[in-house]
Formats: C-alpha cells, sequence, structure tokens
C-alpha cells in the first residue's frame, strides 16, 4: 500500500518506522501545503495526516477532491468537520478523524459512555484527568474532550464541562496536566460519600497512536464514505 504522510513531526516519523515493517510503502512526506501537488499526479492508496490545526482544512480537502482516501489524527479544528464532511460527500470521499488512534482509548471511550449512563442514575460527582508530554499544545487534549461529551451525551445531569476542578458538579471538571516524557493517561473518576469508581487509560508508548493509523489506513483504504473509530473498531 502506498502512504502519503501529511505531517513528519514525531507522530509522522513514528507512523512511517510501524509502515514500513508492516511493508507499505511511503510514497509522499508532505511538510507545507506547497507539496500537495506532488499527489495530483503520483497519487497514494491512503494519506495520514498530522499536522497542526491551521493546516488541516486545507490538506483534507485537497485529499477528499483528489480522490485520495485520507485518515486525520489532528486536533483543534473541528468547527470545520462540517465543512469537511460535506467536500467529502461531494466528492464521494473516503475520510475518518479521530483525536485518538489506539484501539485501547476507542474501546475506552465506549466503555466511558456506557459508565456514564449507569452512573446517571446515581448520586456519585465525575471528574476527568488528563496528562500528556510538556510539547502537547492543546490542553485539554481532544481524547479529553471526546471523554467528557461520551459523559454528557449519557448523563442529563451533566452540562458542559470546564478546564479546571468543578465546584459545581453540573458542569464536569478536567484536570490538565503536562508533564515531560509521558506518553498519556486519561482517568474517569466517580465518587460518593461512600465509595469511588475509576476507569483509566494509560498509553505506555507513544508508538500505540501510530500503529493504530497504520491499522485503520489499511481496513479504510478501499471504503467509500465518513468513518469513525467506532466504525472500524465495531467491524473487526
Amino acid at each position: 500500500m502506498k502512504i502519503a504522510l501529511l505531517g513528519y513531526g514525531k507522530m509522522g516519523k513514528a507512523i512511517e518506522e510501524i509502515a514500513r515493517k508492516k511493508g507499505h510503502t511511503i510514497s509522499h512526506i508532505i511538510d507545507n501545503s506547497e507539496q500537495l501537488s506532488a499527489l495530483e499526479t503520483d497519487k497514494a492508496d491512503v494519506a495520514i495526516e498530522f499536522t497542526q490545526p491551521e493546516s488541516v482544512f486545507e490538506n483534507l480537502a485537497f485529499c477528499l477532491k483528489n480522490n485520495i482516501p485520507v485518515i486525520s489524527g489532528t486536533t483543534g479544528w473541528l468547527e470545520k468537520y462540517e465543512e469537511i464532511a460535506t467536500i467529502c460527500r461531494e466528492n464521494r470521499g473516503t475520510f475518518l478523524h479521530s483525536s485518538n488512534f489506539s484501539i485501547g482509548v476507542n474501546l475506552f471511550f465506549e466503555l466511558n459512555e456506557w459508565l456514564a449512563n449507569k452512573m446517571s442514575k446515581l448520586h456519585f460527582s465525575c471528574e476527568l484527568e488528563e496528562v500528556h508530554h510538556t510539547e502537547k499544545k492543546d490542553s485539554p487534549s481532544g481524547t479529553a474532550i471526546r471523554l467528557a461529551e461520551g459523559i454528557e451525551g449519557n448523563n442529563p445531569r451533566v452540562q458542559g464541562w470546564i478546564n479546571e476542578i468543578s465546584t459545581d458538579h453540573t458542569k464536569l471538571g478536567i484536570v490538565s496536566k503536562r508533564i515531560a516524557n509521558v506518553p498519556g493517561t486519561h482517568t474517569v473518576s466517580y465518587t460518593s460519600e461512600l465509595e469511588s469508581i475509576k476507569i483509566e487509560h494509560v498509553a505506555h508508548q507513544r508508538s500505540v497512536f501510530a500503529e493504530g493509523a497504520v491499522q485503520v489506513s489499511e481496513w479504510i483504504k478501499n471504503k467509500n464514505g465518513i468513518f469513525t473509530m467506532s466504525d472500524f473498531i465495531n467491524q473487526q
């Protein structure tokens, strides 16, 4: 499979290493928008996009208009998601975005929603903590926001989130920590006067995200439409 890498930071390099080990070809390494035109004449089977929020829209729109299946893990741009979805549908394209390509995290998302639904009927307060490396620019992380949305969508008593400890438990508190050289931890805690329940996902190596991105690119390359990681997880 020919893979185009859009973005060549730490994630791009990790994806390259894993993809080559699996026998795939890295056909393009594109680190700025001026290089996108190389994909017009020599198309890849799939593009994997990990760049910056300000670059995402142009990158995804280009791939979709040129019939290149594209998956994206960049966060901080989702106010334009519906525009990209429209471009995808208009061009009969193939697109998947996820804030986190770890297979374990996406199972964690489903567990989080199930637990939030159960807890909506009980008297527990909820808090979310996320820990990432100091180089991570967005806070809270896209994964933490996804977890918060999963809780809010399944518990009517939760009305939005704030990026600090919540004293008003109608809003979910997200505590964000940045520590050098850690891959990432997300913890959802429920507490009552009598007991506590906690679910947690810990990424032991950053390569887990690159491994998931390569697996998803293998799965999506011959499909058509707009997909989510839930589609990938539940169609295995």
